[in-house]
């Protein structure tokens, strides 16, 4: 889901980057630094996941973990996905420094969106926080890939056919994002649930 450098205009890389800085900020202002393992843990785990990933066009498919990082980490989920986002730009120029800003709001954003939206239904029975996973780890992607599609296309309006494909390309991450996001939830919130912020 990376977006290389070179494609994107100049207002949509500066639109990227307010928003990433700010969403990081609030990130950074609503973390619990008490959970500081939790989410180094959780930017490795996106950092790995998202290392295997299929070029596609100016950008590529792999997993993300947004649901997964959105539900356990909140707000927190900005900053722990702008440091891996920095370390692959850097180490295996996967995006780049320039498009930081915007690869950030495409995976962070959903991902923290996504995790407030869905956190309450972890409250509930077995069968709502399984629904809870799998919402926010499909819906997570698909958001991520339609604002991939969306700053795309906002480049330049001859991306259409590429948005589309990108779209299309990321329906089936979406559903094993979903199911992955799923089990982990349902996993967690039996031998662990203190790591959802449930009560033990």
């Amino acid at each position: 889901m990376h977006i290389s450098e070179g494609i994107l205009t100049a207002p949509v890389l500066t639109g990227g980057a307010v928003l990433t800085t700010v969403g990081t900020a609030i990130g950074l202002k609503k973390l619990d630094y008490d959970r500081i393992m939790t989410v180094s843990l959780l930017s490795a785990t996106f950092f790995v996941a998202s290392l295997i990933h299929v070029p596609i066009g100016p950008g590529s498919v792999h997993l993300l973990l947004g649901g997964l990082l959105g539900l356990i980490l909140g707000w927190g989920a900005f900053p722990a996905i702008v440091v891996a986002l920095s370390l692959q730009a850097i180490f295996f120029q996967y995006g780049g420094m320039l498009v930081l800003g915007v690869n950030g709001t495409i995976i962070a954003g959903p991902a923290v969106l996504c995790g407030l939206l869905f956190h309450p239904l972890l409250t509930g029975t077995r069968k709502k926080q399984m629904t809870a996973g799998f919402l926010a780890g499909f819906c997570a992607m698909f958001l991520s890939a339609v604002l991939m599609a969306g700053a795309l296309y906002l480049s330049d309006s001859g991306f259409l056919r590429v948005a589309g494909l990108v779209l299309a390309s990321h329906f089936p991450v979406m559903l094993i994002e979903g199911v992955i996001t799923m089990f982990v939830v349902s996993f967690l919130a039996r031998v662990q649930p203190e790591i959802l912020s449930l009560t033990p």
